[in-house]
């Protein structure tokens, strides 16, 4: 798990100029866990700094994701999330009914994505979306489910 003197290493390594506003954006990503929008470090940022601009948050978490610190995601209708990469892969399952959001690990998908190879010659990533559909629960409550 970096520290944020890891991820200001790896920012300098790489020729970026250490700001004192990028160092608070680093601050945040290393105590994070899970996903984490943009618009949340801002805010995390903005509390000690509020003049720290959310296009420099963009251009800083972008940043990390090119240098392989972080990964984004889209989740079913929402802003990007990041999360680390040092934190294992997984997909989601959103529900449309209750949004519940369930964790999937990506090995249950090993078969679609041998499949899409194998037919379609399309090397997918399948860790970079969700899957929206009815939980369990949303299913029994409703006579024919019906996903949209």
């Amino acid at each position: 798990m970096p520290t944020a003197q890891d991820l200001r290493a790896a920012l300098k390594q790489h020729g970026w100029r250490m700001t004192p506003q990028r160092a608070l954006i680093l601050e945040a990503i290393a105590r994070s866990r899970g996903h984490i929008s943009v618009e949340q470090v801002h805010r995390q940022v903005a509390e000690d700094s509020p003049e720290v601009n959310v296009t420099t948050v963009y251009r800083t978490l972008e940043r990390l994701e090119e240098l392989g610190i972080l990964r984004h995601k889209h989740v079913h209708g929402e802003p990007a999330q990041y999360e680390r990469t040092d934190e294992p892969l997984h997909q989601h399952l959103v529900c449309t009914g209750c949004g519940r959001d369930q964790e999937l690990d990506v090995s249950v998908l090993a078969p679609l994505e041998d499949e899409l190879r194998r037919r379609y010659g399309f090397y997918a990533n399948l860790s970079h979306t969700a899957f929206v559909g009815l939980c369990r629960a949303c299913q029994a409550r409703q006579p024919t489910p019906t996903v949209h």
